[in-house]
């Protein structure tokens, strides 16, 4: 199944999908904090989650991979989404401070060369948070949310493709507890659902997330030697 920008527009429009808007949005919000003086982004669709960072940040921008469609953002300010090629971000080399990836990685065509391009975009403290479905939730399973398209990943999936793209992770949660159906009372229930289920079955969330640091030294031989930004594997901006 194809994932768009409409299907995601729609799906956060629903009661279901302000739900899970508002959990993530929190998570993320815990997670890094406020960001002043930063350059922070997002890459698929991160415009639901990231609306506050815009009076935090220094600068901002809302990638939206061309596969899957763009939108105006926000649609009464200047205009801060852009439509770019899935492994290629119109920046220069170590831009971004902070950079979320949501719907997009369970989708991409190419995820190595992908993971690639947010190694060069990232500042060498940057901080890198990505959100995927999880292999063990329900809402993987569920293709009447976005988080029921594509690929889902387990916990030692995601780690072998950021350890093979020079990125370590520092954190690991799980989010949506809820079950992924539109009823009233499950969504009049969320909250309790979210609180049972990140104290007694972490591992089951909708979605996984995590946050992992650009590394800038790779082992040579044994020995630590200075990481060379791909060479030979990204074009130089």
């Amino acid at each position: 199944m194809h994932l768009d920008v409409a299907t995601l527009r729609d799906f956060y429009a629903t009661p279901l999908g302000q739900i899970a808007r508002r959990i993530l949005a929190r998570r993320i919000r815990s997670q890094w904090g406020p960001a002043p003086g930063e350059t922070v982004a997002s890459l698929g669709f991160g415009t639901p989650f990231l609306g506050s960072y815009r009076n935090d940040a220094r600068s901002f921008a809302a990638f939206m991979p061309e596969s899957q469609g763009a939108l105006i953002w926000p649609p009464a300010s200047p205009i801060l989404s852009t439509l770019v090629e899935e492994g290629s971000l119109p920046v220069r080399d170590n831009a971004i401070d902070r950079l979320l990836v949501i719907h997009c990685l369970e989708v991409a065509e190419q995820v190595t060369p992908l993971l690639r391009e947010l190694w060069r975009a990232l500042a060498p403290q940057g901080r890198l948070l990505i959100v995927v479905p999880n292999r063990r939730g329900l809402w993987a399973h569920v293709d009447t949310t976005p988080f029921g398209y594509g690929r889902p990943y387990s916990r030692s999936q995601l780690d072998v493709l950021l350890a093979q793209s020079l990125f370590t992770p520092l954190s690991w949660t799980t989010a949506l507890h809820l079950p992924p159906f539109d009823r009233s009372m499950l969504v009049r229930s969320a909250t309790a659902w979210e609180r049972i289920g990140t104290r007694m079955s972490p591992r089951f969330g909708g979605v996984l997330m995590v946050e992992a640091r650009k590394e800038i030294v790779a082992p040579v031989n044994g020995k630590p030697a200075r990481a060379k930004a791909f060479r030979n594997l990204v074009t130089a901006r």
